[in-house]
């Protein structure tokens, strides 16, 4: 197997940010790809106009590319945000305001997978009050994402860049999609793996891989150290994308690096054009 047996999509929240929102896209399907997948691109504004939704989806259907992943808002990300579902008070508001905003742009695009990013610990603000309102308000989100025939991402992300974000190990965000799962019924709450942020909490990814496979719904990759593509750090991708192949993953995996001193364009020569 390798890399040309994978599902790639790109991640145009981090790639191709040279380029203003509307014609990422188009430079994805120019660089070979036919799927996409973002943050939510509205960072100030969990809610835009109709006009802004309507722009960007004529711009992912202009391009010929599917829109893959999406995340709900989550604040200003990139940024010092990590999320808004868990924060009370004006931001978890934000996400609820949010959720159906993104669940019906998602259905809009036949996309098929949500994302719903925890967000940090706020002081004065019990640990077990914040998870609280998470829990409930990613049993909102599981049942928008039901409603659009989709799966609701949760994901684990690293303790050195993200110290206050609470889902900072595998085990941690898996207990989560249980939870979820168990709250709603649905079952339809999946882990998402990135294993850059994985790695970067030390943890071993052949035993992850082994252990969560089966409740993984999205993989997201970039190499590290450094964040930059595969083959610029020292993580054994190939080899780790082969065994999730191997554990039964056929999903698509998410190309979310950095793309280093150079237009993004440049940033994929480790990925045969006929494998894109």
């Amino acid at each position: 197997m390798g890399f040309a047996d994978q599902r790639f999509n790109v991640n145009l929240s981090i790639l191709f940010t040279e380029l203003p929102l509307l014609e990422r896209p188009a430079a994805a399907a120019a660089a070979g790809f036919t799927a996409v997948e973002l943050w939510w691109p509205w960072v100030d504004s969990p809610t835009p106009e109709q006009s802004e939704l309507d722009a960007l989806k004529k711009a992912i259907e202009d391009a010929g590319v599917q829109l893959t992943g999406l995340n709900f808002y989550a604040g200003q990300l990139p940024g010092p945000d990590r999320g808004a579902l868990s924060v009370p008070g004006e931001e978890s508001e934000k996400f609820r305001a949010n959720i159906d905003v993104a669940a019906d742009f998602a259905a809009s695009l036949g996309c098929t997978a949500l994302n719903a990013l925890y967000g940090n610990r706020v002081d004065g603000v019990e640990a077990a009050e914040q998870d609280a309102l998470a829990l409930e308000n990613l049993a909102l989100a599981a049942r928008a994402a039901d409603r659009i025939g989709a799966i609701l991402l949760i994901e684990a992300l690293n303790q050195p860049e993200s110290p206050r974000y609470p889902l900072v190990s595998a085990p941690a965000a898996i207990e989560v999609v249980d939870k979820v799962n168990a709250a709603t019924g649905l079952g339809n709450a999946k882990f998402l793996m990135d294993l850059y942020h994985l790695s970067m909490n030390g943890e071993d990814l052949p035993s992850v891989i082994e252990r969560y496979a089966a409740k993984t719904g999205h993989v997201q990759i970039a190499d590290n150290p450094g964040r930059g593509a595969p083959g610029t750090g020292s993580l054994p991708l190939e080899e780790l994308l082969d065994q999730l192949k191997k554990a039964g993953y056929d999903g698509w995996v998410g190309l979310e690096y950095k793309p280093g001193d150079r237009p993004s364009a440049e940033a994929f020569e480790w990925l045969p054009r006929e494998a894109r």
